[in-house]
C-alpha cells in the first residue's frame, strides 16, 4: 500500500510536497521519499519512517525549478529496506527519470525473469523498478509513447507519478484499480492518490485521473491523453471500506458517507438489542455512527485511541499488529462495565487482533460483546496492492461465520452482505470485489 504526490509549483514546492505527503500518511508509514527538480537534474531525499521523521527544514530547502514528486510506503513483511524506498531514479538516454508507484503487477516475476535473462540487474525488490526500466527503454523523446509501450507489457494495478527535470506525469492502469486525482489552480498543479493532498493546498478544482489516462504537466500547462484502448473499470472497493481517508472522494463516492451508510445497512440487515454502539477507531467510527443512528442505540467511545500509533492493518508482521492493537486501543471500564456492547469495525482480515480486543473489552466489564463488520468476509487475497498475499492467513477462507464468532469470542457476529455493500457503489460492475468473491479482473501469473 502506498501514497503518491506530484506537484508543479513556482514557490515553496518542497514544503507543499511535505504537507501533501503528510496528508496521505495513512497510506504508508514505513518509508517516505521525495524527488526535487531544479529544471536540469533531480535530487532525491528518502528514508525509513514517517514523513515528519524523514524530512526537516534543512533537507527541504527549496531549489529552483517547479517540479517534484513524493511517495509514502507500507512494506510487506521483510521488505522494509532503504534500497526499496521510492521514488526510484534512473539515468538513461541522456535523461533523468524518477517514478513512484501505488499498486502491484501480477506479471512482475515473468517480466523480471526475461529482463535478467537479457543481462539486466535489479537493485530493489519493487515492481516500480521494472516499470521505470520499461519506460526508459521505450523512451525516444516522447514520454507518452514510452508509457503507452510500457503499459502494453505490464499487467495489474498501477497508479504512478513520474518526474523528469522539466515535467511531471501521472498515469493509471486500464482498470483504474488504485486511485489517482489531479487538481489545479492558478499557481499549483497536484497529482495525488487522494484529494486530501490537493485540498490541503487550498485547491478545490480536482478530478479523478481516468482509467488508462496519462496526464502530463509541464511549463505549458496540463495535457491529457485518454486511454487508447477500451477500459474496464474495476476500482478497489476496499479503498472505501478502509484504505482511503474518510474525506476522500474517489470516483464521485465520498468514503465517509460510504462507511456511514454501510453501518445503516448493516443494522437493517442484522438488527440487535444492546446498550451501546462502540467503534473500533478510527476506521470503524463512521460505520458505527451510522449503525447507532439507524438503531437508536447510544454511541459511545468505549475504546480510547493512542493518536501516536500507526494503522494496525498495514503493520508488516502479525506480531507488530497484535502489539500495535494493545498500544493503540485501550478499553474504558467506566463506559463498558455492565453493558451489552455492539463493537463495529470495517473488516476482519486475519482475526487474531479482533479476538484479543474482544477479550480486553470483556475484561473491562462488558456483559456481552456483539461484533458487527461493515464489509463482507475477506476470503481471497488481494494481488493489487493490499498486503494480504496468502489465503491461508485469511480467517474467512478457512472458517464459517459461526466458527469465526467462536474463535474471536464474540456473542454474535454479522458481516455486511455483498449485495448490500454493492448498493453503495452505484455501479457494481465498475468495482473490484475479488477479496470477497475471488473474481479477479486481472489474473495473477503462476510463480
Amino acid at each position: 500500500m502506498s501514497g503518491l504526490v506530484a506537484i508543479k509549483s513556482k514557490n515553496n514546492k518542497a514544503k507543499k510536497l511535505f504537507y501533501a505527503l503528510s496528508s496521505i500518511q495513512h497510506r504508508g508509514q514505513d518509508a517516505a521519499g521525495i524527488i526535487l527538480s531544479d529544471g536540469e537534474s533531480l535530487t532525491r531525499i528518502k528514508g525509513l519512517g514517517l514523513v515528519n521523521e524523514v524530512f526537516d527544514d534543512d533537507n527541504l530547502k527549496d531549489c529552483s525549478g517547479e517540479f517534484a514528486i513524493g511517495h509514502v510506503r507500507s512494506s510487506p513483511e521483510g521488505a522494509n529496506r532503504d534500497y526499496n524506498v521510492e521514488p526510484l531514479v534512473s539515468f538513461a538516454k541522456g535523461n533523468e527519470f524518477s517514478i513512484a508507484h501505488d499498486g502491484n503487477l501480477v506479471n512482475y516475476y515473468s517480466l523480471k525473469e526475461k529482463e535478467e535473462e537479457m543481462g539486466m540487474a535489479f537493485h530493489t525488490h519493487t515492481d516500480s523498478e521494472l516499470i521505470l526500466l520499461l519506460i526508459t527503454r521505450y523512451f525516444e523523446g516522447d514520454i507518452v509513447k514510452a508509457i503507452r509501450r510500457a503499459m502494453e507489457d505490464i499487467k495489474g494495478a498501477y497508479s504512478c507519478v513520474l518526474c523528469l527535470p522539466d515535467k511531471i506525469v501521472g498515469f493509471r492502469d486500464y482498470h483504474g484499480i488504485r486511485p489517482l486525482s489531479i487538481g489545479y489552480d492558478g499557481e499549483n498543479t497536484v497529482i495525488a492518490s487522494e484529494n486530501c493532498s490537493i485540498e490541503i493546498l487550498d485547491i478545490d478544482n480536482y478530478r479523478d485521473v481516468k482509467a488508462g489516462e496519462i496526464v502530463v504537466v509541464d511549463k505549458d500547462g496540463i495535457k491529457s491523453y485518454p486511454a487508447e484502448e477500451k477500459v474496464n473499470c474495476k476500482h478497489c472497493i476496499f479503498e472505501y471500506v478502509y484504505t482511503a481517508r474518510p474525506d476522500a472522494n474517489i470516483e464521485d463516492i465520498n468514503a465517509y458517507m460510504f462507511r456511514r451508510r454501510s453501518g445503516e445497512l448493516l443494522y437493517d440487515q442484522a438488527p440487535i438489542d444492546a446498550d451501546l454502539i462502540c467503534p473500533v477507531p478510527d476506521s470503524g467510527t463512521p460505520s458505527a455512527i451510522g449503525f447507532a443512528q439507524r438503531s437508536g442505540i447510544p454511541f459511545a467511545a468505549g475504546l480510547v485511541k493512542n493518536r501516536y500509533m500507526g494503522r494496525t492493518f498495514i503493520k508488516s508482521s502479525q506480531k507488530e499488529r497484535e502489539l500495535s492493537v494493545r498500544l493503540k486501543l485501550n478499553p474504558q471500564k467506566s463506559v463498558l462495565e455492565g453493558k451489552r456492547i455492539v463493537l463495529v469495525d470495517d473488516s476482519i482480515v486475519r482475526g487474531t487482533t479482533s479476538a484479543k480486543l474482544i477479550k480486553r473489552i470483556r475484561n473491562a466489564g462488558a456483559t456481552e460483546v456483539h461484533f458487527r463488520v461493515t464489509s463482507p468476509p475477506f476470503v481471497y487475497p488481494c494481488y493489487y496492492g493490499v498486503d494480504t498475499p496468502d489465503r491461508d492467513k485469511l480467517i474467512a477462507s478457512k472458517l464459517s461465520v459461526e466458527e469465526i464468532r467462536d474463535q474471536i469470542g464474540a456473542d454474535s457476529l454479522e458481516f455486511l452482505s455483498l449485495d448490500n455493500i454493492l448498493k453503495l457503489t452505484g455501479n457494481p460492475d465498475n468495482f473490484c470485489k475479488a477479496c470477497f468473491t475471488g473474481d479477479y479482473p486481472v489474473i495473477k501469473e503462476s510463480v
